[in-house]
């Protein structure tokens, strides 16, 4: 048969291919050539972005950055296509970018103990040398419960431990001071959950104080700023210019005329980068700290989402959509996936059915997953990105943006031992590396005393070596889509992905996230998770070197370290005495404040709205308990 022949044939069964089919195979050549150059170009938010394809080894070997298969047949070329593609391309298995950011690693350390000029100091000294400052913080359970620090004896001795106490807005500017907050290099994330939105607007307010700030010894003459006694306790820090620290005990709108500052707030809100977890729904499912009813809680969340997106808060995520915690209480990774992305599409068909626009308010949406030692952690993030992208793309409707899952990983908390603790940081390199093959955009690692302590200067500058060595001495870590192609990683990722789908069916036939947690089923799941891990590590089936396994002579005792890190009396009672000041100095104004954010509440209007001008003059608890009378406080279904 000749050509002339076949060709009509060829056609007819061309025709008969799908729209998308014909054009990713159209698209194909292009492609191969696309990445066999030697730079790539692709546009970020109308910026176009040049970067080199090929990095060199000392051998003069030239490894891409992103390696295509060598498919030649069309059904192998379009299954690779529609299941894996290329990164930033749908399905997103490899990454939801073409490339990696240069010059930025995808580091974001952990810090909050004490007062906030403690966590302050750590976060200059976590950041130095760093090109991009990623300031992740971590609160005391007073600040998570709500609550302003005080002589009590239930509240006393958590304040400042494991984590910062914060509960004013001086007590947030004085945490962030000496990070300009609208830098694009600077990014703020804020573990919180039941305050998150007091906490969200205490950091917001620092925010556009600092830009006030700038604006005033930038405005003609050099306009001085107001002197109201209250200031950093002890020496700054280095690298710390007192940004942040000149309207302390006043705020912007009171020292400039009010067109100049709406100017200000506007331009900061669409500035600032950062994410604050405020994820109700895993705390009532893993972690607990919920304060408010979940029905209170989740309206909170809308109002945020819904302020972002009137004020066009475009690089701030409204929400960290969590698993870490749901695997830290126990789960395995299929459930802690499971639970987490439907959690996720709970949010999503919420803020619809407020009438928000999906394409508003889906990029503002961040995730939060574990990486343990477990197989199934290998694909976590690949598996994560590609059901997201289908659902957003063929459920929702959503543009190409929306379809982009982004997510922080944190190496596992519960694989930390307080027995051979030097361990530990093996186990969290391998759980790091795994995270940067999977394209995590960013990264923390766990210290290896963390089992037993807030981590010290010394863990946290081992910890923070874990990646860097990864990422710019690690010679595979060099190309960015490593685990493409690999049978095993194909195979783990069909498997989780069916198994993730299944527990949908399992949540959907109890009448969704909200009916399952009524029914205690996502707890009751996580606890026998749980369970069944604990029990194999007690009887030795799971083996953990140096807990149940080749033991040293001396039987692997616990390590007790030569430095544990805790609050200090005085700086228990600083904390105590600085809200004190802060509610009597704000006593008149306080209580206008609370009243008209009550009203706002009974009334149906946006409460974050008003918690951004309570949070001028109300602290944490303040704020929290006037709430309360309106929104409920939580109460578990038994």
């Amino acid at each position: 048969m000749g050509v002339e022949e076949v060709r009509p044939l060829y056609e007819k069964a061309e025709a008969q291919l799908h729209p998308t089919t014909r054009t990713l195979l159209a698209r194909w050549p292009d492609m191969q050539k696309r990445y066999t150059a030697d730079y790539y170009e692709f546009t970020v938010r109308d910026k176009v972005i040049r970067q080199p394809l090929y990095t060199e080894t000392l051998s003069h070997l030239r490894i891409p950055k992103v390696a295509l298969p060598k498919y030649a047949d069309w059904g192998d070329v379009l299954r690779w296509l529609l299941t894996e593609n290329v990164p930033g391309e749908f399905p997103y298995a490899a990454g939801v970018f073409p490339l990696k950011r240069e010059g930025e690693d995808p580091t974001r350390m952990f810090a909050g103990e004490g007062g906030p000029e403690r966590t302050n100091r750590r976060f200059h000294y976590v950041s130095k040398g760093m090109p991009a400052k990623r300031l992740s913080t971590a609160f005391d359970s007073v600040t998570l419960y709500g609550e302003d620090p005080a002589m009590r004896p239930d509240i006393f001795g958590k304040v400042g431990n494991s984590g910062v106490s914060i509960s004013t807005l001086d007590d947030a500017k004085k945490l962030y001071s000496g990070f300009d907050l609208c830098d694009p290099a600077t990014s703020v994330s804020m573990t919180i959950n039941g305050p998150a939105p007091m906490l969200l607007a205490f950091f917001l307010n620092a925010a556009i104080d600092q830009q006030v700030e700038k604006w005033l010894v930038g405005s003609e003459g050099g306009q001085k700023t107001p002197d109201s006694g209250i200031c950093y306790q002890g020496d700054l820090p280095d690298g710390n210019t007192g940004l942040g620290l000149a309207l302390l005990g006043t705020t912007g709108d009171r020292v400039i005329p009010a067109d100049v500052y709406e100017q200000i707030k506007k331009d900061t809100l669409r500035t600032v980068r950062g994410t604050v977890q405020a994820d109700i729904l895993k705390e009532d499912q893993a972690q607990n700290t919920c304060i408010f009813s979940t029905e209170f809680a989740l309206r909170m969340m809308g109002d945020i989402q819904q302020y972002f997106t009137t004020n066009r808060v475009q690089n701030f995520y409204s929400v960290s959509i969590s698993g870490y915690h749901i695997a830290e209480a126990g789960a395995n990774p299929i459930s802690q996936l499971a639970f987490t992305l439907s959690n996720g599409f709970t949010f999503v068909e919420y803020y619809l059915s407020r009438g928000l626009k999906i394409d508003d308010f889906a990029p503002n949406l961040s995730f939060f997953f574990s990486n343990g030692m477990d197989a199934e952690y290998t694909v976590l993030g690949r598996v994560a990105r590609r059901i997201w992208a289908k659902a957003m793309k063929h459920k929702y409707g959503a543009n190409e943006r929306s379809q982009k899952l982004k997510y922080h990983i944190q190496t596992s908390g519960r694989s930390l031992h307080a027995q051979e603790i030097a361990f530990n940081d093996i186990r969290t390199t391998l759980q790091a590396l795994l995270a940067i093959y999977d394209n995590t955009n960013s990264l923390h690692t766990n210290a290896y005393d963390e089992a037993i302590t807030t981590p010290t200067e010394e863990s946290v500058r081992r910890a923070m070596a874990i990646q860097l060595v990864i990422n710019r001495e690690f010679g595979l870590t060099k190309n960015e889509n490593p685990l493409q192609g690999a049978f095993v990683v194909e195979e783990l990722t069909d498997m989780v992905e069916e198994a993730v789908y299944q527990e949908f069916i399992a949540i959907n036939e109890r009448g969704g996230v909200l009916g399952a947690m009524e029914r205690m089923y996502q707890r009751s799941k996580i606890q026998e998770e749980s369970m069944y891990y604990e029990t194999l590590k007690h009887n030795g089936e799971l083996p953990i070197v140096g807990v149940n396994t080749f033991l040293d002579p001396n039987g692997s005792p616990t390590v007790t370290p030569s430095e544990v890190i805790r609050s200090t009396d005085d700086e228990k009672r600083a904390q105590v005495e600085s809200v004190r000041a802060f509610q009597e100095r704000h006593k008149d104004e306080s209580a206008a404040a609370l009243a008209h954010l009550q009203r706002v509440a009974l009334t149906g209007g946006n409460i974050f709205e008003s918690l951004m001008e309570a949070a001028k003059v109300c602290s944490l608890g303040q704020m929290s308990q006037a709430l309360y009378a309106v929104g409920g406080q939580y109460r578990r279904n038994m």
